[in-house]
């Protein structure tokens, strides 16, 4: 899937389930839900998955759990927009599938 096919699927009502696990959190997040996103990715023990945590965390403004996170993921924090962070761990998870 490219990232395009990935952004127009965010128009419908579920996920697809050929996505992985992190990429279904992102998708959720891009629906608004924080909850549904967070709850999957705090399943998954991996460095992409703590840096999909740390930009969750971000997103709710709750600096310090990012930080720790960003940590785990052996990722500094990142510096541009939310908006930019998302399209970049949308990028690399469809470029690592």
């Amino acid at each position: 899937m490219t990232f395009d096919q990935y952004k127009k699927s965010v128009g419908g009502h579920k996920p697809d389930n050929l996505l992985s696990q992190l990429l279904q959190a992102l998708w959720w997040d891009a629906k608004g839900q924080w909850d549904q996103a967070h709850n999957i990715t705090q399943e998954i023990h991996s460095n992409e998955a703590a840096a999909v945590h740390a930009y969750l965390h971000r997103k709710e403004e709750d600096i310090g759990n990012a930080s720790y996170w960003y940590r785990s993921a052996g990722r500094p924090r990142f510096k541009g927009t939310l908006e930019q962070e998302w399209k970049s761990l949308v990028r690399d998870l469809l470029n690592s599938e």
